[in-house]
C-alpha cells in the first residue's frame, strides 16, 4: 500500500467522519445494473489503463484484463473506446467519459465543443496533479500525463482548473455519496454549479451538459483502497444524472 493509500485509510477511521460516510452510503440511492439489451453506448477517451492494464501483453492471463471502473461501467453501458474527440470519433454518440485524456488537437476541441452544444453529455475527469502510479518512464508517450492537458477547452467554457496546494487525500460528499480523492484540484466556474468543495462542476453548455471532476485518482483502487466502491458509485451516479439531464 503506498503512502497516499495509508494516509487515506487513516483519514477514514475517525469516529465522526466514519459515521457520516456510513450514513451517507445508506441514504444514497443505488444505481441499478442494466440487462445487456438495455445498455446505451458510452464512449471512453482516456490516457489511464482502464481498458487494458499498463502491462498489457497478448498472452492471456498476463495483464490483459480491464480495470474495476471498466467492469462497473460495463454493467450499465456498451463501452466504445475512442482515440480522439473529433467528429469521426464522436460520431452519433450521446454520452462521453473523458478520464484524464491526453491533449486534444485544436480541430478535435472545435468538434467536441460543437458536439456538446448540440446536446452531448460529457463527464470529464481533469486531474491537475495525478498520483496514479506508472512504471513507464518520464517521456514515454504511453505514460499518463502528470496533469490534465488543457489546451483551452475549460477556458472556452468559462472554467479554470486550480492545482492543489499540497498532495494528499481529501474527503468530500457528492449527492449524499462519499468520495475519497487524492490531490484534487479546485474549479472556478461562475456559470456552473460547484459541488464537493469546488472539486466538481456541473455546467450547461448550449443544449448539452458537462460535469467536470478535478481528480482522476478516485477510480484507481490502488490509491483509493476500500473507498473505491463509493468512488465508483459516485461516477456511475453522475453518468446516470447526465443521461437524464433534459436538453435546453
Amino acid at each position: 500500500m503506498n503512502r497516499w493509500a495509508i494516509a487515506a485509510a487513516a483519514a477514514l477511521i475517525g469516529v465522526a467522519g466514519a459515521g457520516a460516510f456510513v450514513g451517507a452510503q445508506r441514504e444514497a440511492p443505488a444505481i441499478a445494473d442494466r440487462a445487456p439489451g438495455d445498455r446505451p453506448e458510452l464512449m471512453l477517451l482516456s490516457s489511464l489503463p482502464i481498458i487494458f492494464s499498463e502491462k498489457f501483453t497478448l498472452a492471456p492471463g498476463k495483464g490483459a484484463g480491464g480495470s474495476m471502473i471498466l467492469s462497473r461501467l460495463e454493467r450499465r453501458y456498451r463501452m466504445r473506446p475512442i482515440a480522439l474527440a473529433d467528429s469521426a470519433g464522436l460520431g452519433r454518440g450521446r454520452m462521453l467519459l473523458m478520464a484524464h485524456p491526453r491533449a486534444q488537437t485544436a480541430e478535435a476541441l472545435v468538434d467536441l465543443d460543437a458536439w456538446v452544444r448540440g446536446g452531448g453529455r460529457l463527464l470529464l475527469m481533469a486531474d491537475p496533479m495525478l498520483d496514479w502510479p506508472s512504471e513507464r518512464g518520464l517521456g514515454d508517450p504511453l505514460r499518463p500525463p502528470p496533469g490534465y492537458a488543457d489546451t483551452g477547452l475549460l477556458a472556452h467554457w468559462g472554467m479554470a482548473l486550480e492545482r492543489p496546494a499540497a498532495r494528499g487525500p481529501v474527503r468530500a460528499m457528492l449527492d449524499g455519496r462519499p468520495l475519497l480523492l487524492l490531490s484534487p484540484g479546485r474549479l472556478r466556474a461562475p456559470g456552473c454549479t460547484l459541488l464537493a468543495g469546488r472539486i466538481v462542476a456541473r455546467c450547461r453548455i448550449g443544449r448539452g451538459a458537462v460535469t467536470v471532476i478535478a481528480d482522476a485518482d478516485l477510480i484507481d483502487p490502488a490509491q483509493s483502497g476500500k473507498a473505491i466502491g463509493g468512488n465508483l458509485d459516485s461516477v456511475v451516479a453522475e453518468l446516470a444524472r447526465l443521461e437524464t439531464s433534459p436538453a435546453r
